[in-house]
């Protein structure tokens, strides 16, 4: 199952892997997979106090492996890191880093590394 093995993959192989480049599906399986489980985890600390807990942690516990892997994101259209910083921008700093975010890698090397290594 792609999505689990790419969840660990990221998590647990490249948790704060700040270079390198990182392909559209690695990026995009993670971010589904982080999207389900803050869902689940969510929904169900409406029921109990518990999961609401374990949604924090949780949350917390992603902030770093989900910066990673958007810089990693960035490096693959050859833009720097520091754009993760746009959605500083009120207003339209989300759409611009989405835009950023489903832009082909580059084919081959770049500044930042050889092509990414396969999503799992």
């Amino acid at each position: 199952m792609p999505i689990v093995n790419n969840w660990k993959l990221v998590v647990m192989e490249r948790y704060v892997k700040f270079d390198g480049r990182a392909g559209r599906a690695e990026y995009w399986w993670f971010t589904l997979a982080n999207i389900i489980i803050a869902a689940i985890l969510f929904g169900l600390g409406n029921a109990s106090n518990i999961f609401f807990i374990l949604y924090v942690i949780y949350a917390l516990a992603l902030i770093l492996p989900s910066i990673a892997v958007g810089i990693r994101r960035l490096h693959d259209t050859n833009k720097t890191g520091w754009l993760m910083l746009v959605p500083l921008i009120p207003l339209v700093g989300w759409i611009i880093l989405l835009v950023f975010m489903i832009q082909n890698g580059d084919e081959g090397a770049n500044q930042y590394g050889a092509g990414p290594e396969p999503a799992a």
